[in-house]
């Protein structure tokens, strides 16, 4: 499935010549598509330990030397598992961005439902573990990514809602868009994933195993990574439990679970013109997380 007009489709075959190639280690696994990846990579299974991150579209060629930089310190203090890069290939067999090798995960993604009590929680400390990572030197947020200043995103958001038209409740956005931009600024910058959507969390047995897809990830409001208390299907205790979690230690939790909701929108509602043809399932998803976030 193409998302992007300017999209590089990758292929097995592609996969196992770079393979071969550079990670000669390697060369005699076998390589197979792997699950559906999202917005900004291709996925392939490389033996049955391995996965191979092939990205899209050029603005996901820089994750594999960031993830390599920065996710074996996140992982030090993280109670999940998080794929560190085991190898970052170049460009070459006519690939133009560079690409990377990553553990396997166990663990599925709640594609249907929610976490569970159990897994809403450990989530919940993944967020607040997240804080405790020193920010030195880490990649600021900038422009207008997740985790800057939400006044940022303003015109944007308030676009997406008209280009939407009826698909949301568009007087209902605004006013809780609004509610979010009132909220005081973050107390503090600190680490965060970025993109805490279901298709990013792996869990086994009832309880989260992993974190995947750290793209998004950076040094910026916390807030940020509140979205999964609207982009989840949670009970209200569920959802309580997340947020006491979450926000444990925050200077600022009220104004936060404000920002976070905020953030809810901008993803919700920007994706929904861009992918209502593109991903149906994905925009169709955006549509109910703008509901929750009006919602609860």
């Amino acid at each position: 499935m193409r998302l992007h007009d300017d999209e590089f489709v990758s292929t097995p075959d592609l996969v196992r010549r770079l393979v071969v190639a550079q990670q000669p280690q390697w060369a005699g696994l076998t390589v197979r598509p792997g699950p559906q990846g999202g917005t900004d990579h291709h996925l392939f299974r490389l033996g049955d330990d391995l996965l191979v991150r092939m990205p899209k579209i050029a603005w996901a060629q820089d994750h594999a030397l960031a993830d390599a930089r920065w996710l074996p310190l996140l992982a030090a203090h993280l109670p999940v598992e998080i794929p560190a890069p085991l190898a970052v290939g170049e460009p070459g067999e006519g690939f133009p961005y560079r690409w990377s090798v990553v553990p396997w995960l166990e663990g599925e993604p709640p594609v249907t439902g929610g976490l569970g009590a159990d897994a809403t929680r450990d989530l919940g400390e993944v967020v607040a573990a997240l804080r405790t990572v020193p920010t030195d030197g880490g990649p600021v947020k900038e422009g207008t990514s997740r985790g800057v200043p939400l006044s940022r995103l303003d015109d944007d958001v308030r676009a997406a809602i008209t280009a939407s038209g009826n698909r949301i409740d568009g007087p209902a956005v605004t006013k809780v868009w609004e509610r979010a931009l009132d909220a005081r600024p973050a107390a503090e910058q600190t680490w965060l994933h970025g993109d805490l959507l279901p298709g990013n969390l792996l869990a086994r047995d009832g309880r989260l195993t992993g974190v995947i897809d750290w793209g998004a990830m950076g040094v910026g409001d916390p807030a940020a990574d509140l979205i999964p208390a609207w982009g989840l299907p949670l009970a209200d205790a569920e959802r309580a439990d997340f947020r006491a979690t979450a926000t444990a230690g925050l200077a600022d939790p009220d104004d936060a679970w404000q920002r976070g909701r905020g953030w809810m929108l901008v993803q919700a509602v920007i994706a929904l013109p861009y992918y209502w043809d593109r991903w149906p399932a994905f925009a169709r998803a955006s549509q109910a997380r703008a509901a929750a976030a009006v919602a609860n």
